[in-house]
Parts: C-alpha cells; structure tokens; sequence
C-alpha cells in the first residue's frame, strides 16, 4: 500500500512576477549579467545584480522543470533593466504564493509532496522563502 503524506496549502497572496521564457540556456544567463551590467550603477544594485544572476543559473544548471520568476518588487532596483529582459521575451505572469504545511518526518518526504503537488499543478517549491510558488496553468 502507498504511503500518502498529509499537507495543507495556505494561500499567502498573489504576486506579479517577472518570468524568464520557459527555453533557455546557460549563456543567456552570463549573457544577461553582461547586458543588464549598466543599470547596476551603485555597488549595492551590482551586488543585487550578482545575486539575480546566481539564483537564475542555479536554476538553469538544476535543469528543474518548473519555470524561474521573480516578484517584480524584487527586481526594481534594475529600473529600465527590467524593459531590457521584456525585449528578451520575460513576460509578467501572476504568481500564487502559498505556506506549505506537511507531516513529513525527513527531507525526502517533504521532496515527495513537492514531486507529487508537481504533478498536479505548475508550481516551484522556493526553500529560501519557505514558500510554495503557484503559476497560471496555461503557460506556453
């Protein structure tokens, strides 16, 4: 018999979120650094810059099936950078953000209700926010 993990969804609220397009490459994102390098004009909004980028290719070389986006609030300090990636084809998508709350014992447990809550739904588990990240069914 299969074991079933018990959990529950709270919604958080609903974000607007800036997308990179579903095809993409390593390269576009050291590329994307390299264009998006003038609007980092202070050493502060370089070193956002530098974050933005690691997380996109952390997400790149994961080969993860879900789609990477960022709430447009955290993407701001870019100004007119952020015109820059809609040219590139990153698009505003509203996003769900949910709190996840399981009975998982382990981490390989809590992985499985993600595995399985993918299956069902476009979502991305975000361990940094401790959220879960719902996008709209309908993406291309």
């Amino acid at each position: 018999m299969e074991k079933h993990i018990a959990f529950k969804l709270e919604f958080v609220k609903k974000e607007m979120h800036l997308m990179l397009p579903l095809v993409t490459s390593i390269k576009l994102a050291q590329n994307l650094y390299e264009i998006l390098f003038q609007y980092a004009v202070t050493p502060d909004k370089e070193a956002l810059l530098k974050a933005f980028i690691q997380q996109l290719e952390q997400h790149v070389k994961s080969k993860a099936q879900t789609p990477f986006s960022l709430p447009l609030t955290e993407l701001e300090f870019l100004e007119d950078g952020l015109e820059e990636l809609q040219l590139l084809n990153w698009i505003q998508v509203p996003v769900w953000k949910f709190e996840l709350q399981t009975q998982a014992a382990n981490a390989d447990e809590f992985e499985e209700v993600i595995r399985e809550l993918q299956y069902f739904m476009q979502c991305a588990w975000q361990a940094d926010r401790e959220c879960l990240y719902v996008f709209p069914s309908n993406l291309v």
